[in-house]
């Protein structure tokens, strides 16, 4: 498709960074209500962790569907329902009265919320090519990037003002406006021609297909893993704001606006760039501001006796530049590996970075955020593996193109 059969690209990216927002938003809001929470549910401190680590388990198992079901069924449609289903799951999380019944909301929270995200991408790439594809990625991430900064803004006001129950009235308020924004707006991108039948066999087949790429795997992991050295410090915020810096739940902004706002100076960078710097060349440039940030990182936190604001969070804002500068090419070209199934590879990209998110939200963050040290070396690790993947990736496809071989 071109941008003449398409909705005009300043109305598209907007809805498609807002149907993307509510997912991450829905994580971030409740930090600083978490001391709240645990109070009135009798909850334990771990139990209060895995209000994140089920949501991202169920967000990951649900996001191998919402791809395939949108290159059967068509994009619109997916993406209405899962907009319906997190309203109701917001709104059961407000009504929760135990620590168990949260936990199960959060779950269905997470089922759905991937909707907007995975099949917004496929979305896209079913309307622009090239620089254009590019351009547009980048104006939603940094869109998309709003969100995060101020998600635990907004929820450490709502505490200051209101009880915890609120800021899950507040998300089912947005998630209801949206749905109505979708069916007002958003149009379907993936006509019935187009379309895949839905089955087990034909899923299998798909996953068959796409897992049996050699180049697909370590493409993913590098995207995966750079933002997830972000999400060692987004899943221990609420020990790194209130026990390491020593802020309070009004402060959250100290950690999240420095992040945010890199990722979102790094998506700015890449679509001005697009067009000018070749994919390769602008990821090699994000890698080398990642890097560089998390070795300063690494430094600051093992020098301070104490960490403190401004220095401890002005690396992390450095790293966000340079993942938020690789995000749209290395989705844009797992994308293309697969221009038939673009739904499903979506899914898989945000399979495997959910359980790695899962995965340190769950069992890595509350070591990590024992000391500053361990959760600067532990998105050093991250950066240094998602760099290894694109260097993988970059020896498979010059491997193909030597012996013309096929993806």
């Amino acid at each position: 498709m071109t941008i003449a059969t398409t909705p005009r690209r300043r109305l598209l990216a907007p809805l498609l960074a807002a149907l993307a927002m509510f997912g991450p938003f829905s994580i971030d809001t409740i930090f600083p209500a978490f001391p709240a929470i645990e109070a009135e549910l009798h909850a334990s401190p771990f139990a209060m962790q895995q209000t994140i680590s089920v949501y991202m388990i169920a967000y990951a198992l649900m996001s191998l569907l919402h791809g395939p079901f949108s290159d059967a069924l068509g994009r619109r449609r997916v993406i209405l329902a899962g907009v319906v289903v997190f309203v109701v799951a917001s709104i059961g999380c407000a009504l929760s009265g135990s620590i168990g019944a949260l936990l199960a909301f959060r779950a269905l929270q997470g089922m759905s919320a991937g909707a907007g995200l995975i099949v917004g991408r496929a979305i896209i790439r079913d309307c622009f090519e090239g620089v254009e594809a590019q351009k547009l990625m980048s104006t939603v991430s940094m869109i998309f990037g709003i969100a995060p900064a101020i998600a635990p803004i907004v929820g450490g006001w709502v505490i200051a003002f209101a009880r915890w129950p609120t800021i899950f009235w507040l998300l089912a308020a947005f998630a209801f406006a949206l749905w109505l924004a979708c069916i007002a707006w958003l149009p379907e991108t993936h006509p019935r021609e187009r379309r895949v039948s839905l089955s087990l066999r034909e899923l299998a087949t798909t996953y068959r297909l796409i897992g049996r790429d050699r180049a697909f795997v370590p493409l993913a992991l590098a995207g995966s893993l750079n933002f997830n050295a972000l999400w060692v410090y987004i899943s221990s915020a609420p020990v790194f704001v209130l026990d390491l810096l020593r802020l309070d739940a009004q402060h959250f902004a100290w950690l999240f606006v420095p992040a945010i706002s890199g990722m979102m100076t790094g998506a700015f960078l890449s679509g001005r760039v697009a067009g000018r710097l070749a994919p390769a060349t602008t990821v090699r440039l994000g890698y080398a501001i990642m890097l560089a940030a998390a070795v300063l990182n690494v430094l600051l936190a093992w020098l301070l006796p104490q960490p403190r604001v401004p220095w401890s969070v002005i690396p992390i804002g450095l790293h966000a530049i340079g993942i938020g500068m690789n995000f749209p090419t290395l989705t844009l070209l797992l994308l293309d590996r697969f221009p038939h199934h673009r739904g499903a590879v979506s899914s898989v990209q945000a399979f495997i970075s959910l359980v790695i998110s899962a995965t340190i939200a769950g069992a890595l963050a509350p070591v990590l955020s024992a000391s500053p040290l361990r959760l600067a070396l532990g998105a050093l690790l991250s950066t240094t593996l998602g760099f290894a993947g694109w260097l993988a990736y970059r020896a498979i496809t010059r491997h193909e193109r030597a012996t013309g071989a096929v993806a």
